[in-house]
């Protein structure tokens, strides 16, 4: 099993992860460098492979914005809802947004679509994903090695037991994605409250005044 695994993932593991990386990525990346530090994968090749995964996508992401952001607007309604707070946030700060738009859960695809449908030059964009993805790269290749060298802190012979630790590590992972989901939940559904009992309360000052 491990040496069919092995072949398998140097077969193919680095186009997976250029998809993965391409399409989404966080998840993938930090199991990709935990297999890194396993022997699976080379560290370096890791960092290089996402790097060039994400800057590729985000960069595809920006011109199908520029080209047919209008177009998605009426398609997808998960973009449309987000258009107006995304556009504020990248009218007060579009540099910022700019770069961290991969590190942002939830946003991670449609601001670099939104980013594309508004007047940000492109070459700006550009420059600022290349750090961007360099630096996601780095830090989420590295938390997942780092998991592995933890590991072989308190177990002696971290191959033995890396199919427990590859079940450890997607429990975290799913951890965090619930925790963050849960959060988002309750914010907004505070916010729903927030506006109704604004509306609530202008609709009780209009019948007042008639």
């Amino acid at each position: 099993m491990h040496q069919y695994l092995k072949d398998y993932l140097e077969l193919h593991g680095y186009w997976v992860l250029f998809l993965w990386t391409f399409l989404e990525g966080e998840a993938g990346l930090i199991l990709a460098g935990f297999l890194a530090y396993e022997g699976y994968f080379s560290l370096g090749g890791v960092i290089i492979t996402a790097f060039a995964g994400s800057f590729f996508g985000d960069q595809f992401y920006f011109y199908v914005g520029k080209w047919k952001g209008p177009f998605l607007l009426k398609l997808f309604t998960r973009i449309a809802r987000k258009f107006r707070k995304a556009l504020r946030l990248i009218e007060k700060y579009g540099t910022f947004v700019a770069f961290v738009s991969r590190y942002t859960y939830g946003f991670r695809i449609v601001l670099p679509i939104i980013l594309g449908m508004s007047t940000f030059p492109a070459a700006k964009f550009c420059g600022l994903n290349l750090a961007s993805a360099l630096s996601w790269a780095i830090i989420f290749s590295l938390a997942g090695y780092f998991f592995g060298v933890s590991a072989a802190i308190f177990v002696e012979d971290v191959g033995h037991y890396e199919h427990y630790l590859l079940i450890l590590l997607l429990g975290l992972i799913t951890c965090v994605w619930v925790f963050h989901l849960t959060y988002s939940w309750r914010h907004r559904r505070r916010a729903r409250e927030r506006l109704r009992r604004m509306r609530s309360r202008q609709s009780d000052g209009s019948a007042h005044h008639d």
